[in-house]
Parts: structure tokens; C-alpha cells; sequence
């Protein structure tokens, strides 16, 4: 008698790995904030604006969870609409982290503000895209 191995024990939950890479990728971000304020510090201000606010851990979060959630959003669109989500997503998520390095370039007040903003939003970037993509429908 051959024993089967459920579906779920051989590819885990796509849901799980998902959250789990937005969970990754916002420590990374927040790791990030914390070797550059506090550790090395940076005084982290950006420009929204006419009004200049200093960048707290909590926007970092925030920023990543969100930019981490639309990503998983879209790809889960994708995945319903087209039999190539993976290619799409991933062509639309590198297009979308090049454009959100105009934010920091722009908004960073000093030049250490722009470069760790940058960084933060690489960061990200290089954690959500590869890990998003991986659990993308083959």
C-alpha cells in the first residue's frame, strides 16, 4: 500500500509565506532604521510636502506593510486574471521599486536623510519582490 503525503506537507500555504515575507521584510526596514538613527545617527527627516517630519519607526512599518500588502494584492489579482502573474508581477513590482526611489531622492532632507531612505526603500525592495514572487502560481 502507497502512502500519500497531503498537497499541503509538500508546498506550504502560499497565505503563510506571504505574510511571512511582508513580516520579513518590515524587520528588515525597521533594522535598517535602527542602525541608522539611533545607531549611527542619522537625523532621518523627509519633506511632505512644504512641511519636513522626521521619520519615525512606526512609518517605517507602516510603509512596508503597506507596499508589502498591495504587492500581494496584485499578485493575487494577477494570479486570477493571466497564466503569466509571475512575469507581470515581477516586471510591474521592479518598475514599482525603481519609481519609489523618487520619493527619497527628492523628499530626503541632507544627504545621509536621502541616501538611508533610499536604502530603506531597497531594503524592502529586496526582500518583497524576490519573496512575493517566489510564492507566485507556476
Amino acid at each position: 500500500m502507497e502512502t500519500t503525503i497531503p498537497s499541503t506537507a509538500v508546498h506550504p500555504s502560499r497565505r503563510r509565506d506571504r505574510l511571512l515575507t511582508v513580516l520579513v521584510a518590515t524587520a528588515a526596514t525597521l533594522l535598517g532604521w535602527v542602525v541608522a538613527v539611533p545607531l549611527a545617527g542619522v537625523e532621518l527627516i523627509a519633506r511632505a510636502g512644504d512641511a519636513e517630519q522626521r521619520v519615525t519607526p512606526a512609518a517605517v512599518a507602516v510603509s512596508t506593510v503597506l507596499a508589502g500588502l498591495a504587492g500581494w494584492a496584485l499578485l493575487a489579482l494577477l494570479e486570477r486574471f493571466t497564466g503569466r502573474a509571475r512575469t507581470v508581477w515581477t516586471v510591474v513590482a521592479a518598475l514599482v521599486l525603481l519609481l519609489s526611489l523618487l520619493g527619497p531622492l527628492t523628499g530626503g532632507v541632507g544627504r545621509s536623510a536621502t541616501a538611508t531612505l533610499a536604502v530603506l526603500h531597497l531594503l524592502a525592495g529586496a526582500v518583497l519582490v524576490p519573496g512575493l514572487r517566489r510564492t507566485a502560481a507556476r
